[in-house]
């Protein structure tokens, strides 16, 4: 299969820069040797802390510049397309969480809606060659067919936040139908690793289990989540930066879903936590929450069939990356 490699020459705006895939896609990118505008609110809708840490990654490098900025102030992102021309932009800056949305509605609609027309708007006045969006699996909301197809309808969302990502691709399909702008979709899979979200369950799961402290189990264990580890993430993501849709669809529009294409069990995720710390978890039970899908299951055949790539890390294999993080920091 011959694919485009990332062009080293071009330049690449990545929003959410301070975030955990924003994080990481950027070092992938600067260690490529390409040029990265990063631009994140820093927002502290999780430890702030944390958001520089990864920053502090990304400031080592000469090819990185960086902005504070919120996707909905467009005077400023208006001038930062006007002072440097960017090439692709990858948005991934977006109010995360499922749960968070049933209290804070506005924040989701002015992020997740408002600022990402923002960003449509811009690519289309400034010619950007390709636009790359994060979605989510939260999409498929109450669907029952697995594995969740990318030709599935999503029009049962069960959350806010599902409902910002589905409009997400709404405007996008209207923009690349409308003004031929390359827009790619990407919808994520329960991410994990490294610098990963503190809300994130792996993530609270693993502090209370090495605290000894108990963990909060929802729907009795019985939930089934397609993890999928933040290299694979990122491998997806670089594959598909400059291979748009521009190459051979009308209009070039596209939407891919990347997962690790295997549900695990929430019980059996828990034991490989369990495993990597050396120490079992005080397990307490609760009903499914508001907003939550009994399961998630990619399928990637199209992310096979494109840019012939599968995310492959093996639960235990990602979860042992995370723990020797989170060790490390904490000590």
């Amino acid at each position: 299969m011959q694919l485009k490699p990332v062009d080293t020459t071009k330049t690449y705006l990545v929003t959410g820069a301070a975030g955990f895939i924003g994080m990481h896609l950027s070092l992938r990118l600067l260690e490529l040797g390409c040029k990265v505008i990063g631009l994140d609110n820093l927002n502290d809708y999780y430890d702030i802390n944390l958001k520089h840490s990864r920053l502090s990654l990304l400031n080592k490098y000469d090819n990185f510049t960086f902005h504070k900025a919120d996707l909905v102030d467009k005077q400023y992102l208006e001038d930062l397309f006007m002072s440097t021309k960017i090439n692709v932009v990858v948005n991934l800056a977006a109010q995360a969480g499922v749960r968070y949305s049933l209290e804070n509605p506005d924040t989701y609609v002015q992020s997740n809606i408002v600022g990402f027309l923002n960003i449509l708007e811009l690519c289309r006045h400034h010619q950007v060659e390709h636009l790359l969006y994060a979605s989510s699996s939260s999409v498929y909301g109450s669907n029952t067919k697995i594995p969740f197809s990318t030709e599935d309808k999503v029009d049962n969302p069960v959350s806010l936040y599902a409902a910002t990502k589905k409009s997400s691709e709404l405007m996008a399909h209207t923009y690349s139908h409308l003004f031929n702008m390359p827009t790619t979709g990407l919808r994520f899979f329960t991410v994990y690793g490294p610098y990963g979200r503190p809300d994130m369950a792996y993530y609270s799961f693993t502090q209370s289990i090495i605290e000894g402290k108990p963990i909060k189990v929802f729907n009795n264990g019985d939930m089934y989540r397609d993890f999928t580890y933040i290299d694979d993430i990122i491998d997806g993501i670089v594959r598909l930066i400059d291979n748009s849709p521009a190459l051979n669809m009308t209009p070039p529009y596209k939407i891919y879903n990347i997962g690790n294409n295997k549900p695990e069990k929430l019980l059996d995720f828990i034991e490989a936590i369990e495993i990597a710390v050396g120490k079992k978890a005080i397990k307490e039970y609760y009903p499914m929450q508001p907003g939550d899908v009994y399961q998630t299951y990619a399928d990637v055949s199209d992310l096979i069939s494109d840019v012939g790539f599968k995310p492959d890390t093996p639960i235990q294999e990602g979860i042992n990356r995370f723990v020797e993080w989170w060790s490390l920091k904490s000590n």
